[in-house]
């Protein structure tokens, strides 16, 4: 029931959004904007941040608060399985002083450079609970197809939209996952208080009034499984022929991007590239679906009630299909304003019955793809400065091993997941108020200027 609520919350206040733009649209008509359209297009989106703006990488206190930011940002994201886009570009643009596109840029650099750090810590770490992978590999099949296709939406839609309806969006995205991701949190910690209790209960009826512990007769010592080292669980936890078709996946869209980008916008060798993008994805997509519901079909004629994968809900087309549009809908918001995509997906893995840790680690494994994507296809348009890169990426590279390492020694020490739960609701909650601050601002800056307010031609405005 909160998961069809939250869904149309979204969808209300999102049309909301994007119809009311047509009134915008109207009035600038009215006004006669039009003879202005063609000066306007280099600063569409990020309100006159298209001329390129590289700051020196020279030691001072805008280098050492962007690090600690920067740090603290890598550390979080990637623990919540979000990346931290919503922080970088905001603190890039603020107080280094890059231009938006460049921070966008650097920020992708960031996020990649968190996330394969990460992943190299998940890969070492046994599951919690079960004999399995702690990168749930069906759930990455499933989302990542349709999330990288969704970052090239948006992209495409971040020349179209008009800034100012881009903030509105994150707003109300950012604060109603980080409001369901703080009321799931809240659900956790009272079942946690309430198992921790309970076996607190258990091990004082085993302690007799003199201090020692009773041992039933019939009970029988549980044959703990031999511990395995690091190596081990690093090869346990890979699985080659996902990962290759991961890779595969990644390449055809990389090819695709090069491509699209060496041709002449809006001609017909450009659309047929573009459009390759959907059967590619949808492809992949399709056949990780089918394999889920024939499972689960397969499952519920034998009476067996065990999840197919670590999600618990039941992988019906109907559930695939909100699967698909969710993860669509999170790769244009990274799209759109920078971030990984995580801002979504890390949400819906815990909403669709994900444990905590294989939620973030899952996460962080599929944004490390999406963001690498990005990642080379901002080198080959020479988007960033590289020494400025390479720094912030070792900065998050850093992060992103540590802030795994600390929040899960602290989630085995106090035995409560639910604090991976907290930090993914508080990163993406600044990021709601990083990103509104900064593009409430660049807005009424926009309107005190006159600048146009609806939707702008997509062919023109390359």
């Amino acid at each position: 029931m909160a998961t069809k609520a939250f869904v149309l919350y979204l969808f209300s206040t999102f049309s909301v959004a994007i119809l009311s733009v047509l009134f915008f649209t109207h009035q600038n008509d009215d006004i006669s904007y039009q003879p202005r359209l063609s000066s306007l297009n280099s600063n569409l989106l990020h309100l006159e941040a298209s001329d390129k703006v590289w700051p020196d990488l020279a030691f001072n206190w805008r280098l050492v608060l962007a690090t600690v930011i920067g740090f603290l940002g890598s550390a979080c994201g990637t623990v919540g399985g979000v990346g931290g886009g919503g922080i970088f570009v905001p603190m890039l643009t603020l107080i280094v002083g890059f231009d938006t596109k460049s921070a966008a840029a650097i920020s992708k650099c960031m996020i990649m450079g968190a996330s394969a750090s990460s992943v190299w810590y998940n890969l070492r770490v046994p599951h919690p609970t079960k004999e399995v992978p702690i990168l749930d590999y069906d759930l990455a099949l499933l989302f990542q197809p349709v999330l990288m296709l969704g970052i090239t939406i948006g992209v495409s839609l971040s020349v179209v939209f008009p800034f100012w309806l881009i903030t509105v969006l994150i707003i109300i995205l950012f604060l109603g996952t980080s409001s369901r991701s703080a009321c799931k949190g809240v659900e956790m910690w009272k079942e946690e208080t309430i198992l921790k209790k309970e076996f607190a209960r258990q091990q004082e009826a085993r302690v007799d009034s003199r201090g020692e512990l009773l041992i039933d007769a019939d009970y029988q010592q549980l044959n703990n499984s031999e511990e395995k080292s690091m190596m081990q669980i690093l090869c346990f936890n890979l699985r080659w022929k996902r990962v290759m078709v991961l890779v595969t996946l990644w390449v055809a869209f990389l090819l695709l991007q090069i491509f699209k980008n060496d041709t002449t916008t809006c001609s017909i060798l450009y659309w047929v590239l573009f459009c390759l993008q959907f059967p590619i994805a949808f492809v992949v997509f399709g056949y990780e679906a089918i394999k889920l519901y024939k499972d689960y079909k397969k499952r519920l004629s034998t009476g067996n009630s065990e999840s197919i994968c670590e999600a618990s809900i039941a992988w019906t087309p109907m559930n695939i299909a909100f699967c698909a549009l969710c993860g669509i809908l999170g790769g244009t918001v990274g799209g759109l304003l920078g971030s990984g995509g995580g801002f979504i997906l890390g949400p819906l893995l815990l909403e669709i019955g994900v444990i905590p840790q294989v939620a973030s680690a899952t996460a962080t494994f599929v944004m490390m793809f999406s963001a690498s994507l990005s990642v080379v296809e901002f080198y080959l348009l020479k988007r960033f400065p590289i020494p400025y890169a390479l720094y912030l990426t070792s900065v998050s590279i850093l992060a992103g091993f540590w802030g795994q390492f600390l929040v899960r020694k602290i989630v085995t020490f106090l035995k409560r997941a639910s604090i991976i739960v907290f930090v993914l609701s508080a990163v993406i909650f600044a990021s709601a108020i990083t990103m509104g601050v900064t593009g409430i601002k660049s807005s009424l800056q926009m309107i005190k200027d006159g600048e146009f307010m609806g939707f702008l031609d997509f062919c023109s405005s390359q």
